[in-house]
């Protein structure tokens, strides 16, 4: 489940995505799972 301000980004083509609205499932890109950032919301601003 992901939660609002969290950070994911995919390790393939490195696109970021940040989570503004909770939600049950997973953020998928380029056909992998995007992998949390744990801390590092400035870098994705």
């Amino acid at each position: 489940m992901t939660e609002p301000d969290q950070v994911y980004k995919c390790n393939i083509c490195g696109n970021v995505v940040k989570v503004l609205e909770p939600g049950a499932g997973q953020l998928v890109c380029c056909g992998q799972p995007m992998e949390l950032q744990d801390g590092k919301d400035k870098e994705a601003e």
